[in-house]
């Protein structure tokens, strides 16, 4: 424990360095935090006193990660409207069945048809299905789509993926770890998931009056405290209930959005959310051993082409039946296709059940292509859209005025 502060400086010193050549050369930052991660960890070596195999300081690393979910996922929330969510609850609901149905169906087909027992096929059906909610997070905030039509949509679809998740991993991990499990016990987790969730969203509609005055706190650092204290207890008893901290999060903050000091949290979070956001994708990068993803690479890129389509297929889908536009349809599926903290929950799943020893590998490609390629395809949807119009013919061009007047 003696080199931990050292170590911690070496890891925001390159995560620094990567930032500034990402900005450089004008590409998103998400790739340059996972690679410079996964270019140091404990496959690398130690330089003098610089240790770039972060051997002692990765369960605080990993814990300041987990911290930058957390923020994430509160900014997105402070950023948007319980009121817009509440009111899209048929169409969320709807979207979501779609696109868990799309994804988790084309998950099976892909284990099975690759050649994997029931139980390795069930556990990469739960590595494809889920998105990375703290990808997604980065991606909405960095290209300022807070305010787009489609991202009730999105933010929905998430929140749908972790009733889903919790529900699957309780079923997942009695089949796997003790071969049974128990149906009473999962239908309990997952109602006191949705009333929770429920609950939340009810209370920022009905408690804004009171919580203006509760947050009415002159001090910045009593009111610092204050929203650091609510922020880490929702996480925390969200996680106790089988429900993901990083969604508690998402919760809390929707809530707050709806107080007269929206501005003043924001102001606050925003260095918080910079900084803790960047540990997470370089922490997520040391988790990942690039000496050990050879034996996967023609599975995974298989599998990151039948999650393309499946997204964009599930996206469509849901962003119509919402009544959203061809092209917001679309961004829905490009934004969501990042996988990332989830399936690699999976992945570690399938190593404590003693399954195939190629999960883990298959695992972190997969999501290092998909966490590299989700926020460069969302970047460009225009060009994605353009592209797929010409195919599909979704949105005709309208006629110039002289062409209409012959």
């Amino acid at each position: 424990m003696d080199h931990i502060i050292l170590e911690v400086g070496l890891a925001i010193a390159l995560i620094a360095v990567a930032g500034l050549l990402s900005a450089k050369i004008r590409f998103s930052v998400i790739p340059f935090y996972i690679l410079i991660g996964m270019a140091v960890g404990p496959h690398s070596v130690e330089l003098w006193h610089f240790d770039f195999r972060f051997i002692e300081s990765a369960p605080l690393i990993e814990f300041m990660g987990r911290l930058g979910v957390l923020f994430l996922l509160f900014y997105l929330g402070l950023e948007f409207s319980v009121g817009r969510l509440i009111k899209s609850g048929r169409s969320i609901a709807v979207g979501g069945t779609i696109y868990i149905a799309i994804n988790f169906t084309l998950g099976l087909l892909f284990g099975w048809m690759s050649g994997f027992p029931f139980q390795e096929t069930l556990v990469i059906a739960g590595i494809t299905t889920i998105s990375s909610s703290a990808i997604v997070a980065k991606v909405l905030v960095d290209l300022k789509r807070t305010a787009n039509p489609e991202t009730e949509m999105i933010l929905g679809i998430i929140m749908f993926e972790d009733v889903f998740l919790a529900v699957y991993i309780s079923v997942l991990s009695g089949l796997v770890l003790s071969g049974s499990t128990s149906i009473g016990g999962i239908v309990l987790s997952t109602v006191i998931a949705l009333v929770f969730m429920l609950a939340l969203l009810t209370l920022g509609r009905k408690a804004a009056p009171m919580l203006n005055k509760l947050l009415n706190i002159r001090s910045n650092e009593l009111f610092a405290l204050v929203i650091f204290a609510g922020l880490f207890l929702v996480a925390g008893l969200s996680e106790t209930i089988h429900v993901a901290e990083a969604i508690g999060a998402l919760l809390f903050g929707l809530v707050l959005a709806e107080t007269e000091h929206m501005k003043r949290i924001e102001k606050l979070i925003l260095p918080f959310r910079d900084f803790f956001g960047a540990v997470f994708f370089f922490s997520f990068g040391l988790t990942i051993d690039p000496t050990a993803l050879g034996g996967a690479v023609w599975l995974s890129l298989a599998a990151v082409a039948v999650t393309l389509i499946g997204n964009l297929t599930a996206g469509m889908l849901a962003g119509r039946s919402a009544g959203l536009s061809p092209k917001a349809s679309v961004n829905i599926g490009l934004t969501i296709v990042s996988r990332g903290e989830f399936s690699i929950i999976m992945a570690n799943l399938a190593k404590a059940g003693a399954l195939m020893a190629v999960i883990q590998p298959f695992a972190a490609l997969y999501v290092l292509i998909l966490a590299i390629l989700g926020p460069l395809l969302t970047k460009e949807n225009k060009a994605i859209f353009n592209m797929l119009n010409r195919l599909f013919r979704w949105e005709r061009k309208q006629a110039s005025p002289s062409s209409s007047a012959k």
